[in-house]
């Protein structure tokens, strides 16, 4: 079988083509507006930790989100809205408890509209009744 070789054509066009990729990964890989966003978005996430705990009154919590992914127990988002954030994740309060799906909503001041969770504590449920922004979903 005879092999083909490469044309000049050929080479010029696929040195060409890696120039291009090149170059265009080089700025998304600068681009500062990446940085800043993902910025935002760490600030979202963390509002949403604090008032996690606060809203629910847990004494400490170990965190499943966006700033600390962990595949095994389950994708996490950071979502934009016209007016803040959707936060999703998973919160427990000990290596004994299992891990519980929330999602926030947070506005453009970094304060918590809605908090769903996937938690029926009894504590959880009192919490529910008394603030209007918690809902448990089980």
């Amino acid at each position: 079988m005879a092999r083909a070789r490469a044309t000049r054509g050929s080479i010029v066009f696929g040195l060409g083509v890696g120039v291009l990729v090149a170059l265009f990964s080089y700025r998304w890989v600068t681009n500062p507006d990446r940085g800043a966003e993902r910025g935002i978005e760490e600030r979202a996430v963390r509002a949403a930790r604090v008032q996690l705990v606060t809203l629910l009154g847990l004494p400490s919590v170990e965190y499943v989100d966006a700033i600390n992914p962990a595949r095994a127990v389950g994708k996490t988002y950071v979502y934009p809205l016209a007016s803040g954030w959707e936060v999703s994740g998973y919160y427990r309060r000990d290596d004994r408890d299992a891990w519980h799906p929330y999602l926030a909503t947070i506005g453009e001041d970094l304060g918590v509209q809605a908090l769903r969770v996937g938690d029926a504590a009894p504590a959880i449920r009192v919490r529910a009744v008394t603030d209007t922004r918690i809902e448990v979903l089980r």
